[in-house]
């Protein structure tokens, strides 16, 4: 469904777009044509640990970039990222609130051709580790307790409900930090031989999706959505609950779920716009910062209870809210990366189409 359209209620979309995605072939096509920003698909449900697998081909060429991520509105993430350039390699990366650690980075090099064949890349996400697999094998494992950082204390560690997103985004944008440009393998080139029809496009063939049981002392209080209790948002600010997450328009927020338009004002298709022009496929900024790190990685969306079975699907989601983006880093505002919470939390959204925050739904999308 277009992010145009989705409102919160997952029933009617397992995933929300935004750029021009095509089916093809028993496949979708995330493309990217000179002028745009390429194409993003969402989840609209929300995972808490769980293993999330997606079968893909990559895109190729200087400046083009390939994502497989889980991001929550906390700014936790974890990647499998590919740079159009370096088509024998995967890039995974991981994020709490999305302070970038330079070192946080690894690189998996060796594979075969990652555009002209197609790899099967899993996320396994549990409470205590994080484990990378490419076609069956293991290329990354992250301990928890390896990510204790003695002056926040706290540990650096994706915790908190994600959703699953599939971009292929122009890192190599004239627009976008010298440190961007130079990561995303130089400038993009609008005539290059990788482009058919006239875009760019990696193909995605499958997405898996296994939701693990919230984490042991979990606040479970529902079944469907969640919200955070406390602006630390960590796993312990987590509630599970039955909130309601459809919103009436656009002018919804978590706080104001039943806002909508004056009568004779514009639809919801023409809401919420920017000046700034977008460079990641629904939002605006830029790609993984300045400097080559990442920083405002929002997003926000919504989902249900999806009746999955045999995999203990009790997980849950995050907003109530339409999914329309994200931002791989423009520098980033806060050194946290925690924003807030409650009627301030359109703050972390910011370029996106919908500002809504607190309650979110899901619990997984298959």
């Amino acid at each position: 469904m277009p992010n145009t359209k989705y409102l919160g209620d997952a029933t009617q979309a397992d995933w929300v777009s935004s750029g021009s995605p095509l089916e093809y072939n028993n496949s979708v096509l995330l493309t990217m044509a000179e002028g745009t920003v390429g194409t993003l698909l969402t989840s609209t449900h929300f995972v808490w640990y769980g293993k999330v697998g997606a079968r893909f081909a990559t895109s190729a060429g200087a400046g083009v970039v390939t994502a497989f991520i889980l991001l929550g509105n906390s700014k936790d993430e974890i990647d499998f990222e590919f740079v159009g350039t370096q088509l024998t390699s995967a890039q995974t990366n991981f994020y709490s609130q999305g302070v970038p650690v330079y070192t946080n980075g690894g690189n998996t090099t060796g594979l075969s051709d990652v555009h002209a064949n197609f790899h099967d890349y899993e996320i396994d996400w549990q409470p205590d580790s994080i484990t990378w697999s490419i076609d069956g094998n293991t290329v990354r494992t992250l301990n928890r307790e390896d990510t204790w950082n003695a002056t926040a204390n706290r540990y650096y560690y994706p915790q908190t409900p994600c959703q699953v997103q599939l971009s292929l985004w122009p890192g190599g944008l004239p627009s976008n930090g010298e440190g961007t440009i130079e990561w995303a393998g130089g400038l993009v080139q609008w005539d290059s031989p990788y482009m058919t029809n006239g875009y760019y496009y990696a193909q995605f063939d499958s997405v898996s999706v296994q939701c693990y049981d919230p984490p042991a002392g979990a606040n479970v209080q529902g079944t469907k959505s969640y919200i955070f209790t406390d602006a630390a948002m960590t796993n312990n600010t987590v509630e599970v609950t039955n909130d309601n997450t459809v919103l009436k328009s656009f002018l919804g927020t978590g706080t104001n779920m039943s806002a909508g338009y004056p009568s004779g004002s514009a639809s919801s298709s023409g809401s919420s716009k920017t000046s700034e022009p977008a460079t990641i496929p629904g939002l605006s900024g830029v790609g993984t910062g300045t400097n080559g790190g990442r920083g405002d990685n929002t997003t926000s969306s919504s989902g249900n209870d999806s009746g999955s079975s045999g995999s203990g699907d009790n997980s849950a989601s995050a907003t109530g809210a339409a999914s329309t983006g994200f931002v791989q880093g423009d520098g980033g505002d806060s050194s946290n990366g925690a924003g807030q919470i409650g009627g301030n939390s359109e703050t972390v959204l910011k370029g996106s189409l919908l500002a809504v925050v607190i309650a979110v739904v899901g619990l997984c999308i298959l």
